[in-house]
């Protein structure tokens, strides 16, 4: 299969770890610390991305505008930016103001079997995942809106 038929979408969008309590990790670059623990008794959008993917990007600004209208919402945005300066000079250009970290030896991402971005997983209070979202999905698209409602 050639590389340029190589996506997001085709990393599935039902994991083995759907159903099952989320990895916990603590990852800290610095400036930023998240631990997932931390967020027990919220809901959790755990959202892998990289400042270089173009579905990442193209993913940002309907993830702030979800974490504008949903602030109950707990978003947590791991960068695998290699270069600090490319992950700082992003988060700036797009007023990137939700809960962010650079872990660029994805060190989380690999407890979650990721390795292609963006990629995101939605934990329930209970520190459960219960969906797993491949690529760039639609943050106002009401049945995703929906979902988060009910949980």
């Amino acid at each position: 299969m050639p590389l340029a038929l190589l996506s997001a979408c085709d990393r599935g969008a039902r994991p083995g770890l759907t159903g099952q309590v989320a990895p916990d990790f603590t990852v800290s670059d610095g400036a930023s610390t998240i631990h997932l623990a931390d967020y027990r008794g919220k809901i959790v959008v755990l959202n892998f991305w990289a400042s270089w993917c173009a579905p990442c990007v193209q993913e940002m600004p309907a993830l702030l505008e979800l974490h504008h209208d949903r602030p109950d919402l707990a978003i947590l945005a791991v960068s695998v930016d290699q270069s600090e300066a490319a992950y700082r000079r992003f988060l700036l250009q797009r007023h990137v103001d939700l809960i962010t970290v650079r872990d660029p030896s994805e060190s989380a991402a690999k407890l979650y079997h990721t390795e292609g971005w963006p990629e995101t997983y939605i934990i329930d209070r209970k520190g459960v995942i219960r969906r797993k979202l491949v690529g760039d999905p639609d943050w106002s698209n009401p049945e995703i809106r929906s979902f988060l409602q009910g949980l």
